[in-house]
């Protein structure tokens, strides 16, 4: 195993992972602005001109951001790599960056690597896989407070504690702020920056530590993130999907995860598809080792 660190850990940037989501449905131009270097897209003959080193997959991740990856490879990400490389018949080699503004031209598309683990389906800044796993935002809170919300139109979010995330310098609201907000909920909301301080371990996780602390009553959270986290917890949490899953007029918060390569590389991309096909049974044991909260594609359908 080898790695190599191209950027300084304080990076005081957009955060990418969350942006992205929204970016990839096109929910508004605000945060597609916030998360991308506005480039231009790179064409097909310049993604072909890379050449992939043979042996060697080399993954684009971030050290610090758990569940989904850190140096130590603690990450279900860093676990599906593993998966993949072996599938491959190669050895997992890591380019480091913190995944903000900047993260996909500095790694995947300057050809430090050629692989990220976990992209929105559809992503247009990388050539993306078949979805590997669905998720949502979920509702998150201690057990021994017995709170019973189950939607955003439940009457006691008037009442409780909220914790939510936002985004970057100028505070823009994720997907849960602004449901809350179009519900005239507001003051009973405090937001928790992505940011956090990146020295400490996965910054993103303050939001859980303030439920585990009783300092807010209830947070609106990635599931991964919350899922992860309240598994840690010395506090038992409780876990439950939002709803409604997309809030009118256009508002998801059930969202596709795929594989990214670079736009032009068809082969590798195909190469993962069939690993993600073959190796289906073993990241699903992954994803419920990580307490990753998934949502089937009709019940979806169903909810909307």
């Amino acid at each position: 195993m080898s790695s190599r660190f191209l950027s300084p850990k304080e990076v005081t940037q957009t955060p990418l992972r969350l942006c992205v989501f929204l970016c990839a449905f096109a929910w508004t131009i605000l945060f597609v602005t916030a998360c991308a270097d506005r480039k231009p897209v790179a064409t097909v003959a310049a993604a072909q001109s890379i050449t992939r080193p043979p042996g060697v997959l080399r993954v684009c991740a971030d050290p610090n951001n758990l569940p989904f990856s850190n140096e130590r490879l603690e990450g279900f990400e860093n676990k599906i790599a593993e998966l993949l490389a072996q599938d491959l018949g190669e050895r997992v080699e890591y380019t480091w960056w913190a995944q903000r503004r900047g993260f996909f031209r500095n790694t995947l598309k300057a050809g430090m690597c050629d692989v990220v683990i976990g992209v929105p389906s559809g992503f247009e800044m990388a050539l993306t896989t078949r979805p590997y796993y669905r998720s949502t935002y979920v509702f998150l809170s201690r057990k021994d407070r017995h709170v019973e919300v189950k939607s955003f139109d439940d009457p006691e979010l008037r009442k409780l504690r909220i914790g939510v995330q936002i985004i970057g310098d100028d505070q823009s609201n994720a997907p849960p702020a602004h449901a809350l907000t179009r519900r005239n909920i507001v003051d009973n909301v405090k937001g928790f920056t992505l940011y956090g301080d990146y020295s400490q371990h996965n910054p993103p996780a303050r939001i859980v530590d303030a439920v585990a602390k009783g300092d807010i009553d209830l947070a609106i959270v990635w599931g991964p993130l919350a899922g992860y986290f309240a598994k840690q917890s010395r506090v038992p949490l409780e876990v439950v999907p939002v709803s409604p899953q997309i809030d009118q007029p256009f508002l998801p918060f059930v969202f596709d995860i795929s594989m990214g390569v670079r736009r032009g590389d068809q082969e590798l991309r195909d190469q993962l598809d069939q690993f993600l096909e073959k190796r289906r049974p073993e990241i699903e044991r992954i994803l419920q080792d990580y307490k990753v909260p998934r949502v089937d594609e009709k019940e979806v359908a169903a909810r909307v």
